[in-house]
């Protein structure tokens, strides 16, 4: 997996993930629509970890800076 996430998109996902997480545990977002929420935090947070995004690749997109 080539890295195509650069660090202003990793910390927008990171931010995006603690807000959601934050809305679930705290009860403002529940049920289904809750879970959901949450599975697309942790799928954020993953691919902030590993720098790709699997969306992109098929688009040809980066936002990696270019050396």
């Amino acid at each position: 997996m080539k890295k195509n996430m650069g660090s202003i998109d990793k910390i927008i996902r990171v931010l995006v993930a603690i807000v959601a997480a934050v809305l679930f545990f705290t009860g403002t977002v529940t049920g289904v629509l809750g879970y959901i929420l949450l599975g697309g935090a942790a799928i954020f947070l993953l691919t902030s970890l590993v720098s790709f995004c699997p969306l992109y690749a098929p688009f040809g997109i980066s936002t990696c800076k270019k050396k």
